[in-house]
C-alpha cells in the first residue's frame, strides 16, 4: 500500500480519534471509509470460522463476493517484496 500523508488542524484530528475508537476501528481505516464513503459507525464484524474441508482445520470464512487466493495470485502480491 502506499502512504498518503496531509495536513489538518489538531482538533479535528482530536475529533478523528474519538470517532475512530468509538467505531473500534484504526484512524487509517476510519479515515479510509470516510473517503471512500463506506460505512464507519459500530464495531467491526467478527469472522465467521468454518472447518476446512480438506484438512479439518478451522479457518475463517471468506466472503463470497472475494477473488479465491490461488498460489499464483499470491506470488503476484509478493513480488514486490525482496
Amino acid at each position: 500500500m502506499t502512504t498518503v500523508t496531509f495536513k489538518t488542524d489538531e482538533a479535528k484530528v482530536q475529533i478523528y480519534r474519538r470517532q475512530a475508537k468509538a467505531a473500534g476501528l484504526t484512524l487509517s481505516e476510519f479515515i479510509r471509509r470516510k473517503m471512500d464513503g463506506t460505512e464507519t459507525e459500530g464495531k467491526p464484524k467478527i469472522a465467521e470460522t468454518v472447518i476446512c474441508e480438506y484438512t479439518g482445520a478451522r479457518i475463517f470464512k471468506g466472503d463470497p463476493s472475494y477473488i479465491p487466493l490461488t498460489n499464483e495470485s499470491v506470488k503476484e502480491m509478493l513480488a514486490d517484496f525482496p
